[in-house]
């Protein structure tokens, strides 16, 4: 029997009576306040994939035995949409988000399925409270697509029930009164991911066990992990953002915008790949190279003192770059220079503005921004 595809063309769709008001930009937090709506989507591996229904934003009603809360079945995307300067309402990437679900998904034996169908149902699910998407630079719908293993029972196996539903949330910038440059804690008493693991993967069970060593070196100053890996301290990744460094030759003067390969432990950030593409499409193949390499804490402490260090900052989609100001390690600090009076650098400052002129509908660049609807 051929198990039944997502289908956005069969959604049903039941609206809220109890429609809510937009909230002013200035009491917009992340992750607190959600849309009217939400899509959810049932899988079975006797019928694939169940109708997919738009609702009014309710609880979930899952059995205590439910395979998600004891072995962690459970993966997760984070996206934006926008409210562009012409009244459009457009994802950013959004095929890319859906590319890495479903691997995240394959990874850990839960169904996949047609990318395409997920971005029209999440379009869908926008237009319903395209009301709620807050308007001006720096202001978003964060949206949050969930897929769940619901299979009841306390065996370890493939499940055969899953869930996937997408809320989500209007949110202000990361940074509300501008860039705020961050201290880092390199940290190699703890490991966020290995060879073989799940690192690349966006799955709940990656972000728990970060949690403590935050605290850890948030009791000694630090706003977030640099997290190392291996026997000579490979830079992997920033809390939870891809990172970036910034080099200069000093033999050459040629600039160097460097950040770790994707080996199977970093997280292929759908801004940090905007970032390599631009970078390469915008800035003088004369005076930078832009390298995908392994590079270490040795590395950095090293150019720091030659005066070969130039930038630092960690990439994502809540804040699209953390400008870095300072990493500590081994009882010393590495300072990393900041443009005169502000809490960045150039070029985190440059990459910023190039994304964000492409999210709000300034720029176009190819595919990048998918149309959702028109309010004009």
């Amino acid at each position: 029997m051929t198990l039944a595809p997502l289908d956005a063309s069969k959604v049903k769709i039941t609206t809220t009576q109890h429609a809510s008001k937009p909230k002013p930009n200035s009491e917009l937090v992340f992750g607190k306040s959600f849309t009217d709506h939400m899509l959810t989507a049932e899988w079975t591996a006797e019928k694939g994939w169940g109708t997919p229904e738009i609702k009014p934003y309710q609880n979930l009603s899952l059995d205590p035995s439910a395979v998600v809360f004891h072995y962690a079945f459970e993966l997760f995307e984070g996206m934006k949409a926008y409210r562009t300067v012409d009244n459009k309402i457009t994802m950013f990437r959004p095929d890319m988000n859906m590319k890495r679900m479903n691997k995240s998904a394959q990874r850990i034996c839960l169904p996949t399925f047609d990318p395409e169908e997920l971005i029209t149902l999440i379009g869908k699910l926008i237009q319903q409270d395209k009301y709620l998407v807050p308007e001006g630079k720096g202001y978003s719908l964060y949206i949050r697509p969930t897929l769940i293993g619901t299979t009841a029972g306390l065996g370890v196996s493939t499940p055969d029930r899953a869930l996937l539903y997408v809320i989500c949330c209007p949110v202000g910038p990361y940074y509300k009164t501008g860039f705020k440059a961050v201290r880092l804690e390199a940290t190699d008493y703890a490991t966020r991911a290995w060879p073989g693991g799940c690192g690349d993967k966006k799955l709940g069970a990656n972000y728990a066990p970060c949690v403590l060593p935050q605290l850890q070196a948030a009791s000694r100053g630090y706003q977030q992990n640099l997290w190392l890996f291996g026997p000579n301290n490979n830079i992997t990744e920033v809390g939870t953002m891809n990172a970036f460094f910034v080099f200069k030759d000093s033999k050459t003067g040629k600039k160097e915008l460097v950040t770790a390969p994707l080996d199977g432990t970093i997280l292929e950030g759908v801004t940090r790949d905007s970032i390599l593409n631009l970078a390469k499409e915008r800035l003088e193949p004369s005076e930078w190279t832009i390298s995908e390499r392994y590079f270490t804490i040795g590395e950095v402490t090293e150019r720091s003192k030659n005066g070969e260090l130039l930038e630092a900052f960690g990439s994502g989609t809540a804040a699209i770059v953390s400008p870095i100001k300072e990493i500590g390690w081994k009882g010393e600090q590495i300072n990393i220079p900041l443009l005169p009076g502000e809490q960045t650098g150039p070029l985190a400052k440059e990459v910023a503005q190039w994304i964000n002129g492409i999210q709000y509908g300034e720029t176009e660049h190819g595919n990048w921004s998918r149309v959702v609807t028109d309010l004009n």
